[in-house]
């Protein structure tokens, strides 16, 4: 008659493992912010040419309109830390006064394998 009240945790601990094999899917926010694009930014640029260099900024600072944040976040899986890009730009006068870099480097970031080719699909 012990068998029954040992099946139920012998279950549990059986399903254990199967509890880290779950999809997490990889997760893209923000502007892709390349290295060699952000070298091209120069103090004097207007608005525009920051814009149409770098796009619109992720979020406009309500507060401070003369500041601009960029930001790039990309997260694969569950396992690995996640690659983050920070860039500020704040202006004076409508034109680029200074800049900030954060873990900006030359190497384009990660991005999502978008590979979608014939082979991946079933032939009918």
């Amino acid at each position: 008659m012990r068998l029954p009240s040992i099946l139920p945790a012998v279950l549990a601990l059986a399903a254990l493992p199967l509890g880290g094999c779950i999809y997490r899917m990889n997760i893209q926010q923000g502007n892709y912010l390349e290295g060699k694009t952000v070298s091209q930014l120069q103090v004097g640029m207007t608005r525009s040419q920051v814009r149409f260099l770098l796009g619109s900024p992720m979020v406009p600072d309500v507060f401070d309109k003369d500041r601009w944040d960029y930001l790039y976040y990309f997260k694969t899986g569950h396992l690995e830390r996640p690659e983050q890009r920070h860039l500020t730009v704040l202006f004076k006068e409508d034109k680029v006064a200074s800049f900030a870099r954060d873990n900006i480097p030359d190497s384009a970031p990660r991005a999502p394998d978008n590979d979608i080719s014939i082979q991946k699909f079933p032939k009918i």
